[in-house]
């Protein structure tokens, strides 16, 4: 990996990890605007909590002077399950009189941006091609004659 890394973490978010994670999978290995531009445009609410989160490790980068913003890529986008809020305080009837409780699922959403390898080279000094052995260059102009 290449570049520094950035990330910005949303905890007890009040949403289900398996709808977070449908939006979070089509983030990852974006550049930072395409992924926000695909975040604005995205029904799911789970995309507004993400927006905020890319937003955020975004800033955390803007700390860093070295870094170039337009240069950050989306290498981690992650949703962990949260704790269940409010225990077993409400129950939904089910058949044949059986009753089940109602779960508040929560989630933790983890962004993680690092820097793109081909913008992070562009600073630094051209790589000289590889020069061949004396012996090869002249048995590959023999075999051109």
């Amino acid at each position: 990996m290449a570049g520094k890394s950035f990330t910005a973490v949303h905890r007890w978010a009040r949403i289900a990890p398996r709808k977070a994670r449908l939006v979070a999978d089509m983030l990852r290995g974006l550049p930072v605007d395409d992924a926000l531009a695909v975040l604005d445009q995205h029904p799911k609410r789970a995309s507004m909590l993400l927006r905020k989160v890319v937003k955020s490790a975004m800033a955390n980068a803007s700390q860093d002077l070295e870094v170039d913003l337009k240069s950050l890529v989306i290498e981690e986008a992650r949703v962990d399950m949260g704790p269940l809020l409010g225990g077993r305080a409400r129950w939904r009837p089910r058949s044949q009189g059986r009753a089940v409780p109602i779960l508040k699922r929560t989630s933790h959403l983890i962004v993680g941006l690092r820097e793109s390898e081909k913008r992070a080279r562009r600073g630094a000094a051209p790589e000289a091609p590889p020069v061949a052995p004396a012996g090869e260059e002249q048995a590959a102009e023999k075999a051109a004659e």
